[in-house]
């Protein structure tokens, strides 16, 4: 929900109304521990773009005009190689952005990809609008080179230029699970070889992306991600049995050391996508049930209680009593 809020950002800014949008996707922003299809996640994105007329959603000074994105794209077309294609986008960005820039830089084995700031977005470093506009930023241009090479393209790590946010546990799933926060710029690292991959799109495959754009990028973040999902559906219709690693290899047919390589490839964990399958299910059902604690720790698989509440305490910061609490106190109300 984190990703949601910050994309209404621009709107609130501008002093547009955005119940009606969300109405239309059928998101609920009260229901704040309820994940968000990707789907609709995408119709939002366009529909915001379509309100404000700005595919750079009213975040910064200068007003991305629709088909910003469909010409990024065009600009990046015919490029040999990956790492063209992103000196191009660069350019470009910086015509349509002139607050930023976006350098591509090669260290021996290793490249660097950072979004600098030569005009603060907001006032505040922590400000959700700015928050939001680095992570749209990185996700597009994440995105989109992953569709020229026909790939997901594994980022080694990044580094955030703000203190992190509460929606951080999803870094794992959209960029990588090596994310740190509090940096001067954003930076991006990751094998310098995947600048020489060939570009594999043409004119037709293009014309075909674009229905649908810009939202549809964020429809990559499935694809690219698709060992990570059938590994977190099956430790979730697992539970509370806590299986291993050993295990899902099996099920999936492939050996434990080719499943963490996949997995790694995809920026992600075993460990993670349990940890994060876990956390899912246990904010959900704090906020929508009175399930006790106990059963709620047993039914996850802990197998000692005190085990889900260190575990709770490092996901919210509080105890489970103290979250559920807190939602009591905020009027969320609680089925039984």
């Amino acid at each position: 929900m984190g990703f949601v809020t910050g994309m209404l950002a621009g709107l609130h800014r501008r002093g547009c109304e955005a119940r009606p949008l969300l109405d239309a996707v059928g998101i609920d922003l009260a229901d704040a521990a309820s994940r968000i299809p990707v789907e609709r996640y995408a119709m939002l994105y366009n529909l915001v773009v379509a309100e404000l007329e700005d595919e750079g959603f009213g975040l910064f000074p200068h007003r991305m005009a629709p088909g910003t994105f469909e010409f990024l794209c065009r600009g990046m077309l015919g490029a040999a190689t990956l790492g063209v294609a992103l000196n191009r986008a660069g350019r470009f960005m910086r015509i349509v952005l002139p607050t930023l820039r976006i350098d591509i830089q090669r260290e021996g084995q290793r490249a660097r990809l950072d979004i600098v700031e030569l005009t603060p977005i907001a006032a505040e470093r922590n400000d959700p609008a700015r928050v939001f506009a680095l992570e749209w930023l990185l996700r597009l241009l994440h995105g989109v080179a992953c569709w020229f090479v026909g790939r997901g393209l594994a980022l080694d790590a990044v580094s955030f230029p703000y203190a992190r946010p509460q929606h951080a546990d999803d870094y794992a799933l959209v960029y990588t699970e090596h994310s740190s926060f509090d940096a001067d710029v954003l930076s991006a690292r990751f094998q310098a070889n995947l600048l020489d991959l060939p570009i594999r799109r043409d004119e037709a495959a293009l014309a075909s992306f674009l229905q649908g754009a810009p939202g549809k990028i964020s429809m990559l973040y499935r694809r690219d991600r698709e060992m990570v999902f059938r590994v977190r559906d099956l430790v979730r219709d697992a539970l509370p049995d806590n299986l291993s690693l050993e295990t899902v290899a099996s099920h999936l047919h492939l050996s434990p050391r080719t499943l963490a390589r996949r997995l790694e490839e995809e920026g992600s964990s075993f460990r993670g996508i349990k940890d994060a399958t876990r956390r899912d299910i246990a904010f959900a059902r704090l906020t929508k049930t009175r399930q006790p604690i106990a059963q709620l720790a047993a039914d996850l698989g802990y197998s000692d209680p005190s085990a889900f509440y260190r575990a709770f305490v490092s996901w919210s910061g509080v105890s489970p009593e103290r979250y559920r609490n807190r939602l009591a106190r905020d009027g969320v109300p609680i089925s039984n």
